[in-house]
């Protein structure tokens, strides 16, 4: 991003903005050819990271879900932060072979190989209301597989957040009618 002010997101661009100033590019990781996105440094800082999270559950709305369910592992960070400000639980969506419980699996392409990821089962009340929040979405596998995640485990899919959008992988197009809401948009 050559400029902050040209920085875009579902929530304008201010927050797109902070993403955008609290991301670092990390060129050949985790293989040659991938630049990833590193957003620690976003998380690192206290006053930014809360206007982030802030702006998620202003998007959402605190009283439009009952549980917050985060991918691993950097979605766990932002899913905890949104699960304590808005005073619910927060469930992590894990790569498999991590859960000691019985567990729901779905398996899905990356950009760069495949995975695997498990919710418990039981890990949602039938019907409850799911706020679904990953760090980047990228071609749209990890985003699909735990959405089906949470409904095979009795959950709702109440709303989808992620800091970053890749937009020239299209994951937007893979997920359909769901509405995906990206702070950042590249």
């Amino acid at each position: 991003m050559t400029s902050e002010n040209k920085a875009t997101g579902d929530s304008g661009p201010e927050l797109a903005a902070l993403v955008a100033s609290g991301t670092v590019d990390v060129p050949d990781f985790p293989k040659p050819g991938i630049l990833f996105k590193d957003l620690m440094p976003l998380f690192g800082d206290g006053p930014t990271f809360r206007r982030v999270v802030d702006g998620i559950v202003a998007h959402h709305g605190a009283a439009s879900f009952d549980v917050v369910a985060g991918v691993e592992a950097r979605g766990f960070v932002v899913a905890a932060a949104i699960a304590y400000a808005t005073g619910v639980g927060v469930v992590p969506v894990r790569k498999a072979g991590k859960l000691p419980r019985p567990a729901f699996s779905a398996s899905y392409d990356l950009e760069y190989g495949q995975a695997t990821l498990e919710v418990h089962e039981g890990a949602f009340l039938a019907g409850q209301r799911v706020l679904v929040v990953d760090d980047v979405l990228a071609t749209g596998g990890t985003a699909a597989a735990t959405m089906d995640l949470v409904e095979q485990a009795g959950g709702v899919v109440s709303g989808f957040s992620v800091l970053m959008e890749l937009g020239f992988l299209n994951g937007r197009e893979r997920l359909g009618s769901r509405s995906v809401h990206a702070l950042l948009t590249v």
